[in-house]
């Protein structure tokens, strides 16, 4: 058994790299707890533990209870240091609703403006979760991470390293409250459903290359959600 004190870095470093070697991508569920404690030699607590810094870290979300929708599902593969500053810094500052909706209008406005008008950075990754948010089985904090992550996808594909940062750092605080929000729906399934046909649609007309098509979308796609839930509604 590895020793106590750096056990849970054992389970830590062993599914970052299969995250940065592609065997893991999002969508994808980790081994039960009890699975991964006996392949990599260390104790439960030890697996616990490393789960614990992989969600703070925004790489992974845990469920609870049993069955196939239980256990922890990948949301995203690292990046920066940057991204994960920002996001303490916006964790300990709780920065008001209002001005994270405005942020992310023009963060992502501009994102989408600049992959559809160069159309020279590839929407793979941002496909490839899209893909891994039709699963029937995710849970609706699942769903709601998975569209984060979908979100600083696109981000990151513009290959504007300071945006996907501020996105990357704004995440945490537009999840919480987007979960908080689905609280209020009256039915789930039709607002995912929603969700789903809003993405594909913003992600074809950047494909497309149609930039104005593209802010349209995102822009209502943001604020339509705040005022279903019941949240905050902030123009741009």
């Amino acid at each position: 058994m590895t020793d106590t004190a750096r056990a849970w870095r054992v389970v830590l470093e062993k599914i970052e790299t299969d995250l940065l070697d592609g065997r893991l991508v999002p969508g994808d569920r980790l081994p039960p707890e009890r699975e991964l404690a006996a392949t990599l030699g260390v104790g439960r607590s030890s697996v616990r533990e490393a789960l614990r810094v992989l969600e703070v870290m925004g790489l992974i979300r845990t469920g609870t209870g049993s069955g196939p929708t239980s256990g922890a599902i990948i949301i995203a593969t690292p990046d920066g240091g940057m991204s994960t500053l920002l996001r303490l810094q916006v964790a300990a500052q709780g920065f008001p609703l209002d001005d994270v909706v405005q942020t992310r209008l023009v963060l992502e406005s501009a994102v989408v403006d600049r992959l559809a008008g160069d159309r020279v950075h590839s929407t793979a990754d941002a496909h490839l979760v899209l893909d891994a948010m039709d699963a029937a089985d995710l849970t609706t904090a699942e769903f709601l991470a998975l569209d984060a992550q979908l979100h600083l996808a696109l981000a990151e594909a513009s290959g504007n390293s300071v945006i996907a940062a501020m996105m990357g750092g704004l995440r945490t605080a537009i999840e919480s409250y987007v979960q908080s929000g689905a609280a209020r729906l009256p039915d789930w399934e039709a607002t995912a459903a929603r969700l789903r046909r809003e993405h594909r649609d913003i992600l074809d007309a950047v494909d497309a290359g149609d930039a104005a098509r593209a802010r349209g979308l995102v822009e209502a796609h943001i604020t339509d959600y705040y005022a279903e839930a019941g949240l905050a509604r902030t123009t741009p």
